[in-house]
């Protein structure tokens, strides 16, 4: 069995596609799903399957869609993708630490894309890159690092201009998510 960490879209906020963590942890059992447990209110799930990556997240945006009567979008990883995105950040200690002292709130972030932008995505938002908005990409992930905040930033509000379905998490709930994956691997 792989354990996999589901991170749902856009739901639960402003009011907006409003499902609650229990019906959600409900709705994943009911498909079969094992050992699932979510974690905060931003639609993060943990959970078991011998399920390929691809079917399995067309599965439970079609069921969510089907419960709730909404479409999201859903990114996976595994709970190794996982570990590897947080123990490869690209930026310096140094680098966040200086961005952490000057953030209203957090300053490291990780947006996880569905799969990996084109060229043409990437040229597009690297517009919006400047001295308080910094960016790396790596692979399906995009570490952010933000001097002044993420709900203001130029860069975090186009990151649909890659073109591919992508949900941000910050840096301490990617981490937690580590430990939540890795707790359930012992």
């Amino acid at each position: 069995m792989t354990i996999y960490i589901a991170l749902l879209r856009g739901i639960n906020v402003g009011g907006k596609n409003r499902i609650k963590m229990a019906e959600l942890k409900s709705t994943l059992e009911a498909m079969g799903l094992s050992r699932v447990q979510t974690y905060i209110q931003s639609g993060n799930v943990l959970f078991e399957s011998n399920e390929e990556e691809e079917p399995l997240r067309k599965r439970i945006e079609h069921e969510i869609e089907a419960v709730f009567g909404f479409s999201v979008s859903v990114i996976i990883r595994t709970a190794k993708e996982l570990a590897t995105i947080a123990a490869n950040c690209p930026f310096s200690e140094e680098a966040i630490s200086e961005a952490a002292s000057s953030s209203e709130g957090e300053s490291l972030y990780v947006s996880l894309l569905l799969e990996e932008p084109s060229q043409k995505g990437i040229e597009r938002l690297s517009a919006f890159r400047s001295e308080s908005d910094e960016y790396q990409l790596v692979g399906r992930e995009i570490y952010l690092l933000f001097r002044h905040s993420i709900r203001n930033s130029k860069l975090a509000n186009n990151l649909q201009k890659l073109d591919v379905p992508v949900t941000v998490r910050n840096w301490k709930t990617i981490n937690k998510l580590v430990t939540l994956a890795h707790a359930m691997e012992v």
